[in-house]
Parts: structure tokens; C-alpha cells; sequence
């Protein structure tokens, strides 16, 4: 059941007279699991409301939708509920009310953005680069003509029957604005997100002691338990140790830290510098542990797993983030350049919700633009903010 005071925070919300005080109460009710199965009829309701009414008037439409919420309170929530509250720079992006109101959020900028469009690679043993077309169903072969791994639309499959006797590694890379998954030959599965690079063995040798690959970039892993053979990341200055386990990993070159987030399992953080330091942290489900890429230390946290595996399903969350850090990765996920020149913007807080799936760059930047009066112009295809 919706309480009335819920009930009416989520009208003014609808109706754009939400204060900070409601959106905070609507973002904490959102959070709750039990409160995801409601909103579905209410908003194709007011979309309904609003079409009908050919000078809608907002207190008018209040009163239709108080009206209609207490008829509608075993409604299912739809997707995602967006909001953003100005001066206190907090977002509220709930998935999928954009498809009633996406006309309102579109830029009135002339010149449209067209991110760039680069390939999926992989650099096989030989140095020879092969494009990976994403709806493909090509096949990855050795150096000596022997099949090693299929592809599967989005997915690299290797085989782990492949005849191959010695250490022999292929580079995986994803560009902005893509993603892509690798299963590897003991069966790990690897979602790999954009600007991610890994590098991996065509096949695990038994007789070596690890299973190891490295990664740059962000990817969440899905590993094969193998208690005789650890699987082991190396994320740069950091090595992640596990048996079987799923955990996400981002550890971008121009990132300050690395992040790695425990599902399930238990993993093993080293730094280079244990020798020195004595670095290294043992993580439990549920927490993260970032390592200082300047200082070379670990430090470990409860955090809520959602906000860092959601983007599997292309839908990414912010919370508590700045701007400079949602522009990056804003960046990385639709393959454009950000310029920003509003210091006072920099420096502001956000919580954010992006379906990248269902929304275009144009959409996310109309969002700031409406609520925010943040002033871009597109120069040579990059998004100059002012």
C-alpha cells in the first residue's frame, strides 16, 4: 500500500512541484525492494490525463492523479521514475518514464551528436588484429590453423578441447560505447564494459599454477571454481586472487583508484607494494576494496552491489557522484568528448540512473540542460559545456 504522504510526493514530483525534501523521501522509497512492484498504471494514467487535456492545467492534473492513485495502489512500478532537483544537485533517473515525456527532455541544439563508431578487436598470438563484428559468428583460430573459440553474437566462446600444449594469449578489446562479454576456456564468464581491454590465455595449462589474465578497464567476472588452479587478475599495480567467485573489477588508466566489488565468494586483493606495505585485503560479499593507485593502499567498505554490477544490463547508477566523474564516464559510454568549462558545475554531487540501452546522449544532456539551464553547443562533434 502507498501511504497518502508517498502519494502526494509522487504528484508533485509528476507535476514538477517536488522540493528537495520530496525527492529525498521518493529516492530512499524507490531503493526499497518491496516498493519496485508499483507505478506502472499511474504513470500511462497521467500520460493519458495529459494527452486528453487540451489546456491541462497542473492543479487539475493533481487532483485527477490523487484521484486515480488510490484506485491504483497494487499497480506495478514502471521501469524507472527520472527526476532531477536543481540546487541541490541531486538526480533522481528511475527507468523508463521518458518514454511518456521524452519529447520535453530533447536539446533544442541545431547540430546533432554522432559519437564515433570503432571495432571490437582481438590481437590474436601472432600479432595479427581481427575485427569482431557484433552480430558475428566467426571463428578463432591458432597460429597453426586449430579452431580455439567461436563467436557467438556478443559473446567469444573458447573451447576448452582446443589442442593447445603451451601458454598462448589473445587481447580482447572494447572501445567507448560498446560492450562485450568472453568466456573463456575453463568456462569463466567475462562481461566486459567499454574501454575495457583483457588479455588471456587461449586456453588454461593445467601445469601452470594460476590462471591468470590481465585486464585494463572495467569487467565483471563469473569464475569456474578450480581449487588447484587460482583464478588470478592482474588489474595493473593490483592482483585479484580467487577460486570461484563473481566480482566486479574497474581499473582504468586514468582513474585514481581501482575497484573490486564481491557478489559472491570470497577474493584476495594484493598490491606491488605488499612487500613494502604490507598491502592486501581479504573481501567478504557485499563490500568493496579500492586501492590507491598513488598511495599503493587498500582500503575496504559495505556498499550496495547494485550501483556497480547494473551497468551488465546497460543501465548505470550514480550516487553521490560529481560531475567531472559522470562525464567521464559519460564519455566512455557513448564513445563522445565532454569539455567542461562550468568550474562551479565540476564540483557539484549527483545521483543518476542511465538506461544507455534506451537513451541517447542528446536525452541525458537534455535532462541538465531543462532542469539545470546548463548551456552546451556542439563544436566538431564534442559536447562543450559552458
Amino acid at each position: 500500500m502507498i501511504s497518502p504522504e508517498i502519494e502526494n510526493r509522487i504528484v508533485k514530483f509528476v507535476s514538477k512541484s517536488a522540493n528537495a525534501e520530496d525527492l529525498h523521501t521518493l529516492e530512499e522509497w524507490i531503493l526499497e525492494p518491496q516498493n519496485h512492484s508499483i507505478f506502472k498504471e499511474f504513470v500511462k494514467t497521467h500520460f493519458a490525463i495529459t494527452m486528453s487535456m487540451s489546456n491541462p492545467d497542473s492543479n487539475e492534473i493533481r487532483e485527477r492523479l490523487l484521484k486515480e492513485i488510490r484506485k491504483e495502489k497494487q499497480s506495478r512500478f514502471v521501469h524507472t521514475l527520472r527526476s532531477v532537483l536543481k540546487y541541490t544537485a541531486v538526480i533522481i533517473f528511475i527507468l523508463g518514464i521518458g518514454y511518456f515525456f521524452g519529447n520535453e527532455f530533447i536539446n533544442s541544439a541545431s547540430e546533432v551528436i554522432v559519437p564515433k563508431e570503432e571495432a571490437i578487436t582481438l590481437q590474436l598470438e601472432n600479432g595479427n588484429i581481427k575485427v569482431i563484428k557484433e552480430d558475428g559468428t566467426t571463428e578463432v583460430v591458432d597460429v597453426n590453423g586449430n579452431v580455439v573459440g567461436t563467436q557467438e553474437g556478443t559473446k567469444l566462446v573458447y573451447d576448452k578441447e582446443a589442442p593447445i600444449e603451451k601458454l598462448v594469449y589473445n587481447t580482447l578489446k572494447v572501445p567507448h560505447g560498446k560492450r562485450f562479454d568472453v568466456v573463456l576456456s575453463d568456462g569463466t564468464h567475462v562481461f566486459l564494459n567499454a574501454g575495457t581491454s583483457i588479455k588471456y590465455p587461449i586456453k588454461f595449462i593445467s601445469s601452470e599454477k594460476n590462471r591468470k589474465v590481465f585486464l585494463n578497464g572495467e569487467a565483471f567476472f563469473d569464475v569456474t571454481k578450480d581449487e588447484e588452479h587460482p583464478f588470478v587478475v592482474n588489474a595493473q599495480a593490483l592482483d585479484v586472487r580467487v577460486l570461484g567467485t563473481k566480482f566486479n573489477i574497474a581499473t582504468y588508466e586514468e582513474d585514481a583508484t581501482s575497484e573490486v566489488v564481491l557478489v559472491e565468494g570470497s577474493v584476495t586483493m594484493n598490491s606491488e607494494d605488499i612487500a613494502l606495505k604490507g598491502e592486501s585485503a581479504i573481501l567478504q560479499p557485499g563490500f568493496k576494496g579500492s586501492y590507491d593507485k598513488s598511495e599503493g593502499t587498500i582500503s575496504t567498505q559495505k556498499v550496495n552491489i547494485s550501483l556497480y554490477t547494473s551497468w551488465i544490463s546497460g543501465n548505470v547508477i550514480f550516487r553521490n557522484a560529481s560531475f567531472e566523474n559522470i562525464t567521464k564516464k559519460l564519455e566512455r559510454l557513448y564513445n563522445v568528448t565532454i569539455i567542461n568549462n562550468n568550474e562551479q558545475l565540476a564540483n557539484e554531487s549527483f545521483n543518476a540512473n542511465i538506461e544507455v540501452n534506451n537513451e541517447s546522449i542528446e536525452q541525458v544532456l537534455g535532462y541538465f540542460n531543462k532542469v539545470y539551464q546548463i548551456e552546451y553547443t556542439i563544436v566538431n562533434n564534442k559536447i562543450v559545456i559552458n
